[in-house]
């Protein structure tokens, strides 16, 4: 193949900076914790019993994952049940939340977008790229975002091939 018939790659060779949300998915078991069971009946926070079921737990188990507390009744837990739980947690778990796992995504993205080194990014072109094969909260692509935006040239979404336009930076 001659130099005038080669295939070019515009897209590497452009100054277009690629966002790839499931690059940043960290590692570590994601665990509903449902504390009704811990419940008298379900329903009644017995403080005795409760903190027997703290004591005898195994806390190992949750060495480095991401933990979201709930409890699945409709019981009214005191904030302090669920202060117990996280102390004890503490020293295993990466994340403790109270909430879903939806929320709990939500959480770990906030942390990772604050987190993120934006001096790549600076007056570029960025696609933040859709599609994943991970559970990458829908929140995540806002606060990406929004925290891309004063430092951008402008955001696109989805792949180099078909990006939507989102945001240009007026000149």
């Amino acid at each position: 193949m001659s130099n005038a018939e080669q295939i070019v790659n515009r897209v590497a060779k452009s100054p277009l900076r690629v966002i790839d949300l499931e690059d940043f998915y960290p590692s570590g078991s994601r665990i509903l914790f449902d504390i009704k069971d811990w419940l008298y009946e379900g329903f009644v926070l017995r403080e005795k019993d409760f903190r027997n079921q703290i004591t005898s737990h195994n806390w190992l188990q949750y060495q480095d994952a991401y933990i979201a507390l709930t409890c699945s009744s409709d019981a009214i837990v005191p904030i302090w049940a669920y202060m117990l739980i996280t102390l004890e947690l503490e020293p295993f778990a990466k994340s403790v939340i109270i909430g879903d796992l939806e929320a709990l995504e939500t959480r770990i993205f906030q942390s990772i977008i604050a987190d993120l080194d934006i001096d790549a990014y600076k007056n570029a072109p960025v696609i933040i790229k859709g599609c994943s094969n991970k559970p990458i909260p829908k929140s995540a692509y806002l606060m990406l975002t929004n925290r891309l935006k004063p430092f951008v040239k402008s955001i696109m979404y989805g792949e180099a091939c078909s990006a939507v336009p989102l945001f240009k930076k007026k000149a």
